[in-house]
């Protein structure tokens, strides 16, 4: 049997199987037509693409679809804005109203408005007397639902916690446009009910000085450019900041805009300066919601996350600095992802906004000393194990110094082979960075001292010459002891050489020699020649070089280290052609050749190979200098050495340039450009330039 209910009804209940039942509402003209938009924003600027993106998200409503767009970010970012900016702008579109609700899903009051609350007061919007509300949740979504179908309305959504309170208030039937939005990414909404996802970030830099200078007005603003630009330098793009910058500046017009920025400054770090005591607009207050929401694991992952060091974080650092596995850090991180507190990049690193993570950091003060203590050994260790081991496949003939186990809970990332090992340098080499810086305030010695030795390698075949002094320079407050502090010495003499500090360099690498012989160790001395050696070179003394090659083959012959013997001899064969003895030169640089070949150290072939190129070169053999050019270039490429790249392929050139090989020569000499800039070489860099506009 089949029933129709015609007319105008209150309540309708389904006793049992009776069929259909239809309520008519009242005519359009009877109906009422809710305005429950607030305000316009004020000022708004940019956000063209999402804008857009929700406009033609919503043309598909006008094909009868019920269309949802979820509108995602970090508490502060703008989303609301964003929302009420389009509303009003297409209000055209909604002839038969706008909804507007606050869900409360993350503010002052700490309890998310439930679903009932929601429905009833869109109930009341729509004109439902009161009387005539049903008493059961289910019956007034249907009632809802009923009074929405087929109306051209736009609903809004705001600050909702999770689906489930979202999904009582979605329309069933066509027409409508619904805008939802979170600090939470809504999944369960994007899968099962196909809202489009738009996140939102920080505003473009045109964007944030845009807002910036409409809201302090364009003749203050334009008075203190530096001011302005510090100001945004600091807010990072962040609306809410920006706002609150502004406002700061409105309400006290005597102080000036340099005033302001120098406050800013000193107090960005802990965010003092945009607690405005107004929960509603500051940026500790409105950040600290979303932290309420999160499982007490959650929060102390986000305070410790805050703390690590480096700009972003990888999974397996992640998981060090948690102590937990893989798996878990994972899911800690998706799911401070989801709460819009971190953000993950194309490269599957996670990282947080500058103002964010100022304030992760100082939430991780509240959280116990040793639970900070353990976590920061733990990522320190992680990042001190896998460095030593990335390091050994890299440079598999170098002696490493002694390294103490992890702490529990800390794991080196594995890594299969030099090309994994050189990759995981480049990603992680910022992080590497502040981890021994971290190291080193922390003064934990070891740590710092391990890091330097442990980046030594990648920074000499990257050209990281700056970072690499630094490194060690840190490291020479870390050593332990005398291996420690001679092999420092070392370092650092090299370092200055290469960046032409040639009396810092010659300092150290004495003070190296010095301790080296008082060491039971045999092997120092001669490093230490070999260092000089290269040291006197750089200052084009290549008397002096050759003497102090010989010195380090004549020991490292006699210490059977068939590798070293091949790098002293090769460096015996340089400075040999330097001092125009090409004929010896030669034979040193082929005893060299013959002997790495049977002892397998690739980066040392390629630069016996780039010496053998620069003999013939110079002794007029042209094409065997290219063939020797061109195989140290296939060997340094291999290795990931873009440093000594850089050089064989500027005298590659000049080799290709004589045999009347223009072509060749203009591609060989490009590249060596690119990378002598991005090493920061700028003389090479000139050098090269100069000679490319006149081939």
């Amino acid at each position: 049997m089949r029933n129709a209910v015609s007319g105008q009804a209150d309540s309708v209940v389904q006793a049992a199987s009776i069929g259909a039942v239809t309520i008519n509402p009242p005519a359009d003209g009877l109906r009422p037509v809710p305005q429950q938009l607030p305000a316009a924003p004020s000022g708004f600027v940019g956000r063209a693409g999402e804008l857009a993106e929700l406009s033609v998200v919503a043309d598909r409503a006008a094909a009868g679809i019920v269309v949802v767009s979820a509108l995602g970010g970090s508490g502060g970012i703008g989303k609301t804005w964003l929302a009420l900016q389009w509303a009003h702008t297409h209000r055209d579109r909604f002839p038969d109203g706008q909804l507007f609700v606050d869900l409360q899903g993350f503010s002052p009051a700490g309890r998310p408005m439930p679903p009932a609350v929601a429905v009833r007061g869109f109930l009341d919007a729509l004109g439902v007397d009161t009387a005539r509300v049903p008493a059961d949740l289910h019956a007034q979504v249907a009632l809802y639902r009923s009074l929405v179908a087929g109306r051209r309305m736009l609903i809004i959504l705001d600050n909702a916690a999770a689906t489930d309170q979202v999904l009582p208030l979605l329309p069933g039937d066509t027409g409508c446009t619904l805008l939802v939005t979170s600090r939470r990414r809504l999944p369960g909404l994007v899968t099962a009910h196909g809202a489009n996802p738009i996140h939102l970030d920080v505003l473009a830099p045109p964007e944030a000085r845009a807002l910036l200078i409409g809201a302090l007005g364009a003749a203050r603003a334009a008075a203190d450019p530096a001011a302005v630009d510090t100001l945004l330098d600091l807010c990072a793009g962040f609306p809410l900041a920006l706002a609150i910058v502004a406002a700061r500046s409105r309400t006290s017009p005597e102080h000036s805009l340099r005033a302001l920025a120098s406050e800013l400054r000193d107090t960005a770090a802990d965010l003092d300066a945009f607690d405005t005591g107004d929960s509603g607009a500051s940026l500790p207050a409105v950040l600290s919601w979303s932290l309420h929401a999160l499982q007490p694991r959650q929060r102390q992952a986000f305070g410790l996350l805050g703390a690590a060091p480096g700009p972003d974080t990888g999974l397996a650092a992640a998981a060090s600095l948690l102590g937990t596995p893989l798996a878990q850090a994972r899911r800690t991180l998706t799911d401070l992802q989801d709460a819009s507190l971190l953000d993950r990049d194309s490269d599957g690193r996670w990282r947080m906004h500058d103002l964010v993570r100022a304030y992760a950091t100082r939430t991780a003060h509240d959280l116990p000393e040793h639970t900070r203590q353990a976590a920061l050994q733990r990522v320190l260790d992680h990042y001190t194990h896998t460095a030593h081991a990335a390091d050994r496949l890299l440079y598999p003939h170098r002696d490493p110094p002694g390294l103490d186990p992890p702490v529990p809970g800390a794991h080196a990332h594995p890594l299969p082979d030099a090309a994994a090992a050189s990759a995981w340098f480049d990603g992680e080499h910022a992080c590497l960075l502040a981890a021994q810086r971290t190291a080193d305030a922390h003064h934990r010695h070891h740590g710092a001292w391990h890091l330097a030795w442990a980046l030594d390698t990648h920074h000499t075949r990257r050209g990281h010459r700056h970072d690499r002094l630094a490194v060690w320079q840190a490291a020479a407050r870390a050593a332990p002891d005398l291996t420690a502090r001679i092999i420092t010495h070392r370092y650092l003499g090299d370092a200055h050489a290469e960046l032409g500090h040639h009396e810092a360099g010659l300092n150290h690498l004495n003070q190296a020699l010095a301790l080296a012989r008082h060491h039971p160790d045999p092997t120092h001395l001669p490093h230490t020649h070999y260092g000089l050696s290269w040291a006197w070179q750089q200052q084009g003394d290549n008397h002096r070089a050759l003497h102090h090659a010989h010195r380090a083959l004549e020991a490292f012959q006699a210490l059977g280290k068939p590798v070293w013997e091949a790098a002293a001899r090769n460096a015996v064969a340089w400075h040999t052609a330097r001092l125009g003895n090409h004929t010896t030169a030669r034979a040193h640089g082929q005893e060299a050749l013959n002997l790495i070949r049977r002892h397998h150290d690739a980066n040392t072939e390629a630069e016996i190979h780039d010496n053998l190129g620069y003999i013939d070169h110079q002794t007029g053999n042209f094409r065997q200098a290219v063939e020797h050019y061109q195989h140290a270039l296939t060997l340094y490429r291999t290795l990931g050495n873009t440093y000594e790249t850089a050089n064989t392929l500027s005298r590659l050139g000049s080799s290709q340039l004589t045999l009347g090989q223009h072509r060749q020569a203009r591609t060989a000499w490009q590249e060596a450009v690119k990378l002598y800039q991005e090493q920061g070489r700028d003389p090479e860099a000139t050098r090269l330039r100069q000679q490319l506009h006149d081939l």
